[in-house]
């Protein structure tokens, strides 16, 4: 009866402990993403890009709308780095066969968060930039100045050329429960648009 007993006690005690665990994991998830009633999804829009014609090369400049939405939000200034990546491609159309590639450009970007400093840190390789907020982090992020993108031998002057330029939240660098709740729950997905626009050689193009 004894044995009995002590079994029964154990059991539920461990009941309780489970429940209480559960508690409070509920909690740090709520802690983390925030109200689900205030839960925003994020959105990486281009405003506008130009090529324009440098020394050796053609220069892109480009501006974005970059919003994280309230999960990504809480996420980076609780300690969890986000990367993002900078894709332009440029094509010349064919008539008969695929379009021609001719060149391409990606560049890589990390965002953080240093809780000692108070101050988010954009990463791009060996560059480092810090904000003492978000919004200032993200301004800088959504702007690109002159940057080489194609050299000029590779263009004919007068061609016609498709340029596409994209900005977006590199998933596959997020920790695996957050990769599983960007699939799973809109709330946690940033979309990231995609601007094409025609470019001719010679000219200074702006979409």
């Amino acid at each position: 009866m004894t044995a009995s007993t002590m079994l029964c006690c154990r059991s539920s005690a461990e009941s309780t402990l489970r429940k209480l665990l559960h508690a409070l994991l509920v909690w740090a998830l709520v802690g983390l993403t925030g109200l689900a009633g205030l839960a925003y999804a994020g959105n990486i829009e281009p405003v506008n890009a130009a090529l324009a014609a440098g020394d050796d090369s053609y220069l892109l400049s480009a501006d974005f709308q970059v919003e994280l939405g309230s999960h990504f939000e809480e996420a980076v200034s609780r300690g969890v780095p986000l990367y993002f990546v900078l894709e332009f491609d440029l094509t010349r159309s064919r008539s008969y066969w695929a379009n021609e590639h001719i060149a391409g450009k990606t560049i890589n970007y990390r965002l953080s968060y240093t809780a000692l400093t108070r101050q988010y840190r954009l990463s791009r390789g060996g560059l480092h930039q810090n904000f003492s907020t978000l919004n200032e982090a993200l301004r800088v992020l959504g702007r690109i100045v002159a940057l080489p993108v194609v050299d000029k031998a590779a263009l004919k002057t007068g061609e016609s050329y498709q340029a596409a330029l994209r900005l977006s939240l590199d998933r596959q660098q997020l920790p695996k429960p957050f990769q599983v709740d960007a699939i799973a729950n809109a709330d946690w997905q940033v979309e990231a648009k995609v601007l094409r626009w025609q470019f001719t050689q010679g000219g200074h193009t702006t979409k």
